[in-house]
């Protein structure tokens, strides 16, 4: 497997920048765990699949403590016991906001109200702009073909593993 060009936002750096301060704000803490915001990136990269925001994601949770029956069970969380009424609902919005055009009301009331239920304002702002956002590296990921694990040995990753040594980002 090789990928068709290096990742667009490595290729041009001003466009790297942009994303990760972007990231960066919406990672903030406004109220959504990390352990949340990690889930709904893996579970948008299944439903979009990209293996390596999948690889990642898996990767930043068991760092984070997350057990191995909660991470199987991301994918089929709806009919599993392991999540909490907020992650459900986090999970709900971030699958509703990635398939908008499955449904001629993309994200319904009930999936939003359920999340604001769950969450406040700046929460919801943030929940939204990080799903937001992880669609986006998987729009970029996906038809450029990139690979699953090759971004370990990138410089970026180096930096990233560096950076999130023992913390909760």
């Amino acid at each position: 497997m090789e990928p068709r060009i290096a990742n667009p936002a490595n290729l041009l750096p001003e466009a790297m920048q942009a994303l990760l301060a972007l990231g960066a704000a919406a990672k903030q803490d406004h109220g959504v765990p990390a352990q949340t915001l990690n889930l709904v990136y893996l579970r948008v990269s299944q439903i979009n699949g990209c293996s390596v925001c999948v690889d990642m994601h898996a990767r930043t949770l068991r760092q984070i403590g997350e057990t191995d029956e909660r991470l199987i069970a991301v994918g089929a969380w709806r009919d599993a016991p392991y999540f909490t009424p907020a992650e459900r609902a986090a999970l709900a919005l971030a699958e509703a906001a990635t398939r908008l055009a499955d449904r001629p009301d993309p994200v319904p009331d009930e999936v939003w109200f359920e999340a604001a239920q769950h969450y406040g304002p700046k929460a919801m702002a943030s929940l939204t702009l990080n799903i937001a956002v992880i669609n986006l590296w998987n729009r970029l990921n996906v038809p450029t073909r990139q690979i699953a694990g090759q971004w370990l040995q990138s410089a970026e990753a180096k930096k990233w593993k560096v950076e999130h040594a023992g913390s909760n980002a």
